[in-house]
């Protein structure tokens, strides 16, 4: 089978740091090219297996001018021409897009198949709008409560995120003494109520967070005053080897969502390392976490602090196991397989 997987320009494939839609590419094209003839549209800064079609030199985030958000907007569209123009060139069998709505419009430019991941909420008008205009194409949600804002869109399945377990440790007896935060710094994943949770319940709490342009002046008013350096540390955006120490000595993670999360890796490679997940039941957690077996499943902030004082009632071994049985990145690829076999079918 051949194979175009079409990546965000935003990070690089695998990203430096953070960048979930990024490291899900990553999986897949390395896990495919072993079968499968495999084209990579994505920053020149990547590694990966398959072959690589460099879009931009390197991920636009790292460029000066696209701190300006309608620049970097912008640059997107002029990504997405590349994509297009590069697609033409060669002939494959399916088309993966992971750069959502943007590309949609290309779609019907080609006769391959064009298959769509839902990486984001589907709650936002404009692009649902879009999706509309497109709805007749299949598209792959990443958990079924994702489809419950916009249910009449063409699903060929739901196939749940995974990883690569080997990297990340599984630790039965953290070292640390200290709750952690791990995501985007803004409103939706909930930093000021995570905060709020950790000095109600008396524990320390450090927060790995990256900062967006768009969310720096939220960063600064909202955040930067409660950080005391004591007993809530932030520590910045880190890699994979920082968050593997970062995720494996903590006591639990914290993720007190303040919108209905599509999937959330964060809560996965928690598990993955045997730390146990405290989070607000919101979007795809009722189906990651499993609620007194993996973590605690709660509704505010009082009820997180309670569950963090009963943190040692969870077995970290039944964390590791539920993540070996149900979200490896050989068997998110095995699915996803699947369903490009069911769509060129169809075809």
């Amino acid at each position: 089978m051949k194979i175009a997987l079409l990546a965000p320009f935003e990070e690089s494939v695998p990203p430096q740091k953070y960048g979930g839609t990024e490291l899900i590419v990553y999986y897949l094209a390395q896990l495919l090219s072993k079968k499968h003839s495999v084209f990579l549209f994505a920053t020149g800064d990547s590694k990966t297996k398959a072959r690589l079609i460099p879009i931009f030199p390197r991920n636009i985030r790292k460029e000066k001018i696209s701190q300006d958000m309608k620049i970097r907007e912008s640059l997107k569209y002029i990504g997405i021409a590349k994509v297009v123009k590069e697609l033409k060139k060669i002939k494959v069998d399916i088309i993966h897009n992971h750069i959502g709505w943007r590309f949609l419009p290309f779609a019907p430019l080609f006769k391959s198949p064009v298959v769509t991941t839902l990486h984001g909420p589907l709650n936002v008008p404009y692009q649902q709008f879009v999706y509309g205009q497109f709805k007749k194409f299949p598209f792959i949600s990443i958990s079924n409560s994702q489809r419950k804002p916009f249910p009449d869109l063409n699903y060929a399945a739901t196939v749940y995120n995974g990883i690569d377990i080997k990297e990340f440790d599984f630790n039965d007896n953290p070292k640390g003494d200290y709750f952690a935060f791990l995501a985007r710094m803004s409103p939706e994943k909930g930093p000021v109520q995570a905060i709020q949770a950790a000095k109600k319940a008396g524990v320390k709490l450090k927060m790995a967070a990256k900062v967006d342009a768009v969310d720096k002046e939220y960063f600064e008013k909202e955040i930067r005053p409660l950080i005391d350096g004591k007993q809530i540390k932030f520590l910045g955006e880190i890699g994979p080897k920082e968050k593997n120490n970062f995720l494996k000595n903590a006591k639990g993670l914290l993720i007190p969502l303040q919108w209905e999360e599509p999937f959330g890796l964060f809560m996965i490679e928690a598990m993955a390392c045997g730390t146990p997940v405290i989070a607000f039941k919101r979007g795809s957690v009722p189906e990651v976490v499993k609620d007194k077996k993996t973590g605690f499943i709660v509704k505010t902030i009082n009820e997180m602090a309670e569950a963090i004082k009963k943190i040692d009632q969870i077995d970290r071994k039944e964390c590791r196991k539920w993540i070996k049985e149900k979200f490896t990145a050989e068997r998110m690829v095995s699915d996803y397989e699947k369903v490009y076999e069911k769509i060129l079918k169809a075809k």
